[in-house]
C-alpha cells in the first residue's frame, strides 16, 4: 500500500506539470476591446484596432504565393476582403489559431463557376513547426497569416469571435 503513494504523487505531479504548460499558452487580456483587425499584405502587417485607435501591430508571414486574392484551394494565396473572426483552435498544429470566415458567398460562387473548390481553413496562427515547416522564408503558409507563438498568444487573448477583419492587398 505504501508503495503506491509515491507513484500517485508522481502521476499527479506529471498531470499538474502538463496542465501548467498548457495554461501558459492562454494569456488573459483586460485592456480595451479589439473592435477590428486589419491585415496589410504588401506591408506584412497585422493591426489590432480599438475604439481609440491602434492597440497592437505585428509583422506577419503569408501564403507561399501571397500576391492576389485567394481563389482556389491550394493556390497558396491569402484572401483579400472583409471577413469575420469566426472560431478558435486551442489545439492548433501551429500553437494556437483563430479562424477567418473565408470563403464567403462570393468566394464560393467564383470558385464554383470555375469548377474549383475555394479552399478554407484560413487562420491567424503561430509560427512554423521545427523540422516540418520552412523557417528561412517569410511567406510559408498555405494561405494563412502567421505570427510568432508569443504573438498568437496575445492575439488569441485579445481578439474575440465576431470581430471583423479587413484584408488588404
Amino acid at each position: 500500500m505504501m508503495g503506491r503513494f509515491p507513484r500517485r504523487l508522481f502521476l499527479l505531479g506529471g498531470v499538474t506539470a502538463f496542465l501548467s504548460a498548457c495554461a501558459d499558452r492562454f494569456r488573459t487580456y483586460s485592456g480595451p476591446e479589439v473592435t477590428r483587425v486589419r491585415l496589410y499584405k504588401t506591408d506584412r502587417l497585422l493591426v489590432l484596432d480599438g475604439l481609440e485607435g491602434v492597440l497592437r501591430t505585428y509583422p506577419v508571414g503569408l501564403g507561399f504565393a501571397p500576391t492576389g486574392h485567394k481563389q482556389f484551394e491550394g493556390d497558396g494565396r491569402t484572401p483579400e476582403g472583409a471577413y469575420i473572426i469566426d472560431r478558435r483552435n486551442p489545439d492548433s498544429l501551429f500553437h494556437l489559431s483563430i479562424g477567418i470566415s473565408y470563403p464567403n458567398a462570393a468566394d464560393r460562387a467564383f470558385a464554383e463557376a470555375e469548377g474549383m473548390s475555394p479552399g478554407g481553413d484560413i487562420f491567424i496562427h503561430g509560427g512554423p513547426r521545427p523540422n516540418i515547416d520552412p523557417i528561412d522564408v517569410r511567406d510559408w503558409t498555405a494561405g494563412c497569416i502567421a505570427v510568432t507563438d508569443g504573438q498568437i498568444e496575445e492575439v488569441y487573448a485579445m481578439v474575440r469571435n465576431g470581430t471583423p477583419i479587413d484584408i488588404y492587398a
